[in-house]
């Protein structure tokens, strides 16, 4: 199974990242703690950053 960052749609290998379990039982996924802080504290949308590979550019 093959698991992505819920932020930015970086693969990622067995054993890395981190898992963030919300309050209803969805699972996301994050590659580095710069992609868990935009999505959660800073409640930033991917698709708005350049560096995020859901930008619009």
């Amino acid at each position: 199974m093959e698991i992505k960052c819920s932020f930015c749609d970086t693969s990622l290998e067995p054993g890395t990242g981190k898992m963030f379990v919300k309050r209803d039982g969805t699972v996301l996924y994050f590659c580095s703690s710069k992609c868990e802080r935009n999505m959660l504290k800073l409640r930033r949308k991917s698709r708005k950053l350049k560096w995020a590979a859901g930008s619009k550019e």
